[in-house]
């Protein structure tokens, strides 16, 4: 009986035939393998977003050429004497040009206040010329009743530079005067500080304070008018508002610096309390605060020779 041979192993196998003694790569290892690169995609993934991040931040926002550093705010009474008014804006205009800045005069009449006081008005003046100058770095209100009276002063390097302001601040001191138990905060950095407010010796005296341009200015002048405090009657209006959120709200307090009253706000009278704050000759500004609501004293008669006076240093110093 015969038996068949098995067949022949083909001399010429087929192309690309797995070979058989292939070794095999662990699993542990393939899963190892896979999470390196999953981690190094992740990694270049993150780097690509945080140069594309870091690039966008500094081209973010590009301010058009000429566009003034800081804007200057005056409220216009227009039942005030026409010469008293062109006295006040001829003297923030030259100021204003001085230092490339703009100037703005709406009307205490020009916001729907309700019943609240005209003082109110310095509230939405400063939201408006942030709308009308949305670049600009710094707004200074100044009240009326107030003159700039050494116009050789920025705003810059006279209060906001970082040192300056550092050297200046009032830290850890009573908010209101004169012992109120809120008080400033001890760790305050100058670059962080968005307002920039004074006391006399019983208030804060919110008739002449800068304010930096930012989402945060914009919080704080419409938690300042909002309608709850202007329907309040506070005994004084818009300044005991801001003694309000000032002390109560701490995201209000930790943007707030304090400094002493005659860098910004100097008074043409003693301030109450006895507080080192009446004008001398050289100081930035002189406000004649009070003297539109007290009986005896006369706005007009008071600013005159001051006015006179700043056109003696205005012609004198040139520009």
């Amino acid at each position: 009986m015969h038996f068949a041979f098995p067949p022949r192993k083909s001399s010429h196998p087929p192309p690309y035939a797995a070979r058989s003694s292939r070794a095999r790569t662990p699993p542990l290892f393939k899963r190892l393998r896979l999470r390196s690169w999953g981690l190094l995609a992740a990694t270049v993934v993150f780097v690509i977003f945080l140069l594309s991040r870091l690039s966008n931040s500094g081209t973010s926002e590009k301010i058009p050429p000429g566009t003034p550093p800081a804007v200057v705010v005056t409220t216009i009474d227009p039942q005030a004497p026409q010469s008293l008014v062109n006295a006040v804006k001829d003297n923030r205009i030259d100021y204003a040009a001085r230092h490339g800045y703009a100037t703005f005069f709406p009307n205490v009449t020009d916001y729907d206040l309700k019943d609240a006081p005209l003082s109110w008005s310095k509230i939405p003046a400063m939201r408006h010329a942030m709308t009308l100058y949305p670049y600009s770095t710094y707004f200074f209100y100044l009240t009326p009743l107030g003159l700039i009276m050494n116009p050789s002063l920025s705003i810059e390097s006279h209060i906001m530079n970082p040192q300056r302001l550092e050297s200046l601040m009032m830290v850890n001191y009573p908010v209101v005067p004169p012992d109120s138990v809120i008080k400033t905060f001890t760790n305050l950095q100058p670059a962080k500080i968005d307002l920039v407010l004074t006391q006399d010796g019983a208030d804060l005296s919110p008739g002449s304070f800068v304010v930096r341009r930012g989402d945060w200015a914009k919080y704080f002048l419409d938690a300042w008018f909002d309608p709850l405090y202007r329907s309040y009657n506070f005994q004084k209006a818009e300044g005991h508002a801001l003694e309000h959120i000032v002390q109560w709200h701490g995201t209000i307090l930790a943007k707030l610096a304090l400094i002493p009253q005659r860098i910004l706000n100097s008074y043409f009278r003693d301030s109450t309390g006895g507080v080192d704050g009446t004008y001398s000759e050289g100081d930035f500004v002189i406000n004649f605060v009070g003297c539109d609501v007290d009986e005896n004293r006369n706005c007009e008669k008071e600013m005159i020779p001051l006015i006179t006076r700043w056109r003696e240093i205005r012609d004198r110093r040139g520009f």
